[in-house]
């Protein structure tokens, strides 16, 4: 009897010992559940603050940009909008940067309304991808890829090729809408859209307007460069030289730097010295929560006009 008694009492003790941990387990575990329910909880709500302070930030950059620029006759690097701004407290951080879409080729020009080639972007095209060193000239398949027929140009591909991709998918046969879209034309990379997209847009500085002009006062020396056959590298680079001093303010200014009297004349309409077209990035962080907003802003009228945004 004695010895079952000492048996049922080490049972009862072994019985509480594990009745004890398993009671420990269940506590720890609604602690580490409640703990992460919070967590999640906090970050969503700073990733919700950091979201709407990105865009405010891409917003009321375009404000300040229609402010600004308003009654201007030239826009140039040299301004103050070149200049990141940067905010910071004890609630977060805000991050603006402004670049100029005018100083890029506008890819979506090649193709004329008439579906000819557009001579000047074909050519500065052209160039510009013989100064990146790209393997091949994109012109044809490019035009292709916008035109509206089913007739392949030289070096270009139309409906029948892209049917045989898989999967298989058609050409846009109209403007494209992101710079990405370029991947998706024959033999063109995802790494040479990366080498381009510094040079390239697809967005006009007018509304329905057939080719874009160039500001020459924030043109990158490639884009320069591919201007005309007779603009090489140090030429480039003496125009980025005179423009540093003092921005161009006419077109015909151009003719300041040495040797570009006659070549100017020739890009009469096809260059200009203010831009309209500018990409805000709006970069906001609250916490270890950090949202970034892109957006493509035309200012016209008396409101900017949002061509483009993305958030991520």
């Amino acid at each position: 009897m004695v010895k079952s008694l000492k048996n049922d009492s080490g049972f009862a003790l072994v019985l509480t010992l594990v009745v004890t941990a398993l009671m420990v387990a269940v506590v720890v575990e609604m602690v580490h559940q409640v703990y992460v329910d919070t967590s999640l909880s906090r970050g969503f709500r700073d990733g919700q603050q950091a979201s709407i302070l990105a865009e405010s930030g891409a917003t009321g950059g375009a404000r300040l940009l229609q402010m600004a620029l308003s009654g201007r006759s030239y826009t140039a690097l040299t301004d103050l909008w070149a200049t990141p701004i940067k905010l910071e407290d004890e609630a977060g951080s805000l991050e603006i940067v402004i670049s100029e879409e005018n100083g890029k080729l506008n890819i979506n020009g090649l193709v004329q309304p008439n579906g000819e080639y557009n001579p000047f972007v074909q050519a500065a095209l052209s160039r510009l991808g013989a100064r990146l060193k790209l393997p091949l000239d994109i012109s044809g398949v490019v035009a292709d890829w916008l035109d509206s027929d089913d007739m392949p140009r030289s070096g270009g591909a139309e409906y029948p090729y892209y049917r045989t991709m898989k999967p298989p998918y058609n050409p846009r046969n109209g403007k494209m809408l992101t710079l990405t879209e370029l991947s998706l034309v024959k033999e063109i990379t995802p790494q040479q859209v990366g080498v381009l997209r510094p040079y390239l847009t697809v967005f006009s500085d007018v509304a329905g307007a057939p080719q874009s002009t160039i500001n020459i006062n924030t043109a990158p020396k490639e884009v320069l460069s591919a201007l005309d056959d007779r603009i090489d590298e140090r030429m480039a680079a003496r125009i980025i030289d005179e423009r540093k001093v003092q921005p161009f303010k006419s077109t015909g200014e151009l003719s300041r730097v040495p040797g570009m009297d006659t070549i100017a004349t020739g890009l009469i309409g096809k260059i200009s010295v203010k831009g309209n077209l500018f990409k805000i990035t709006s970069m906001a962080r609250v916490k270890d929560s950090g949202r970034t907003v892109e957006a493509i802003v035309r200012l016209s009228g008396s409101a900017p006009e949002i061509l483009s945004w993305q958030e991520y």
